[in-house]
């Protein structure tokens, strides 16, 4: 079996890292597979460093027509079983025609529950034998959109548990980030973009900082909004509480440090970022949108709250700041959680068994 993978995205986030953990189980069974990416992309050179086979083709997004006529001919050229398009921008219209241009089947993975008109879905998908979704609300959005349960087919995001069973050096954590010993720190990891919600939970630590002045916060992640937050943390006296520690690419080692990990999202195909703080055994505050409920056991792993909500989201993380025991119960059934249903080795199976019988069609 020969797959080709197409992913055009720039940065290296949470889709991308989900590409490189399918090559890397797919090359564990013995599946022969490439990579197209453009250069000098984020998962350009992670591909090469795992050892995984990559064609570089730019790809400017969704109008740019030379790329598909040039992923055309390579498709045709290396005559795959079977093209897997990973990303929206320009892999699934541009990757789907040129599958269907070489004569290939083709399927796409869906990882955002963004809602586009029914016209534009049947457009989009027309080229692909099947649409997977990374989770029910997506499924559900496509749905929606016309797209028929017989083309769908879900197969959630998973999380590398083995990372995070790694002995963490914490000391080191909380000297680099300033925090004491009796310090409650709290992580956040996330695009600074207006649908992660930070707004909310810089007015959450707000209200809690009275009651609760050892509480700290550390927000991960990049984005347009970074200038404007760092102003409202300062505008609400939180200059000394909050920290915008940026894009870390080591995260996964120290992310287990943290007492709470918080995530104020309104909207979320799945949320990479949850199902990792779970794997490193943290309790989870997350909002009741999207494919956030799939990621977050409400009461089991996590509480859930309502979305834009600041004042429900400090009510929850205050029950959470006051009570050890339950913060300790939530983190390790999440811990447990994600290696019994969030595993790569479970995605990666569920992908093999969906190639395979679409190609004994």
């Amino acid at each position: 079996m020969k797959i080709l993978h197409v992913e055009t995205g720039r940065h290296f986030l949470g889709g991308p890292q989900q590409v490189i953990y399918l090559l890397d189980a797919l090359n564990e069974r013995g599946i022969e597979k490439i990579l197209v990416c453009p250069p000098n992309s984020g998962i350009d050179s992670v591909a090469r460093q795992h050892g995984i086979r990559v064609q570089n083709l730019f790809c400017a997004g969704d109008l740019d027509l030379p790329f598909a006529y040039r992923l055309t001919q390579f498709i045709r050229d290396e005559r795959p079983d079977l093209v897997h398009c990973h990303s929206r921008r320009g892999a699934d219209v541009l990757g789907g025609l040129a599958a269907s241009f070489a004569d290939v089947p083709a399927v796409v993975s869906r990882r955002v529950d963004n809602t586009e008109l029914r016209l534009v879905a049947g457009l989009r998908y027309r080229p692909f034998r099947k649409v997977i979704a990374i989770s029910e609300a997506i499924a559900a959005v496509l749905r929606e959109r016309g797209i028929e349960d017989v083309r769908l087919e879900v197969i959630r995001s998973a999380v590398d548990t083995e990372a995070f069973s790694q002995r963490r050096d914490c000391a080191a954590m909380r000297h680099e980030f300033g925090l004491g010993e009796d310090t409650i720190a709290i992580a956040a990891a996330g695009q600074l973009i207006p649908r992660k919600g930070h707004r909310h939970l810089l007015q959450a630590m707000s209200a809690l900082l009275p009651t609760h002045p050892q509480l700290r916060l550390v927000v991960f992640g990049e984005g347009y909004l970074n200038n404007q937050l760092r102003a409202q943390a300062s505008a609400l006296g939180l200059g000394d509480v909050v920290q915008f520690a940026g894009y870390r690419d080591d995260l996964d080692t120290f992310l287990g440090c943290f007492d709470l990990f918080v995530h104020p999202a309104s909207a979320e195909g799945l949320g990479i970022a949850v199902l990792k703080a779970s794997a490193a055994g943290l309790p989870v505050v997350a909002c009741d949108a999207g494919g956030l409920p799939e990621a977050v056991a409400d009461g089991e792993t996590g509480l859930l709250v309502p979305p834009d909500d600041a004042d429900a989201l400090q009510q929850v993380i205050r029950t959470l700041l006051d009570d050890e025991t339950l913060r300790e119960r939530l983190g390790e059934a999440g811990r447990k959680r994600m290696q019994n249903e969030f595993s790569i080795a479970t995605m990666a199976a569920r992908h093999v068994a969906l190639y395979e019988s679409l190609l004994a069609e």
